[in-house]
């Protein structure tokens, strides 16, 4: 049995679970989110526990109770608390402005390249090189930061570019000199 799959999801206060066929909605105080899974795992809410069940044990339904669980889970996290992806512009003269809901970047193109927020994603700017993705979807502020980071990806040599603020950029030598 899978052992992520097993462990049930506590549900907190102010957050709330509902399960129809094989449709379940979490409502908290960050949003609401919903997500149709397969039919081979089913979602069981009690109190204030959620557990996850297979129905047989062939390769597709153990692959599929692990993942499920951890996708409810990160809903339940996402109404409740909300994830944030944080970014560091590094370089000389790059940096990022918000207008509205656009992130305006400026990282050594000829033109400033301006990145929409999703529905539901917050931007924010801290400084003029720092930026927070916030959200209650785990998957939408992982793809908006990734979006963010693709305009500019952190370079060996120099270690200008975009990258996550938790992120080491491994530097490398430049050519040596004819000896």
């Amino acid at each position: 049995m899978s052992r992520i799959g097993k462990k049930a999801i506590t549900i907190p206060s102010g957050t709330k679970v509902e399960v129809s066929g094989n449709t379940v909605t979490v409502t908290g105080p960050k949003g609401t989110l919903n997500r149709t899974f397969r039919p081979e795992v089913s979602v069981v809410v009690e109190e204030n526990v959620v557990s996850v069940n297979r129905a047989g044990d062939d390769k597709m339904e153990r692959s599929l109770h692990g993942l499920t669980r951890t996708l409810i889970y990160n809903m339940v996290e996402g109404v409740s608390n909300g994830f944030t992806k944080s970014l560091e512009l590094v370089g000389v003269g790059y940096r990022c402005q918000l207008q509205g809901k656009k992130l305006i970047i400026q990282v050594g193109y000829s033109h400033p390249v301006e990145i929409d927020a999703p529905e539901g994603i917050e931007i924010a700017v801290e400084g003029n090189t720092k930026v927070h993705v916030k959200g209650s979807d785990k998957q939408l502020v992982g793809d908006l930061a990734a979006k963010i980071r693709a305009v500019r990806k952190p370079e060996p040599y120099k270690g200008k570019g975009i990258k996550y603020s938790f992120e080491k950029i491994r530097r490398k030598a430049g050519k040596s000199g004819k000896k």
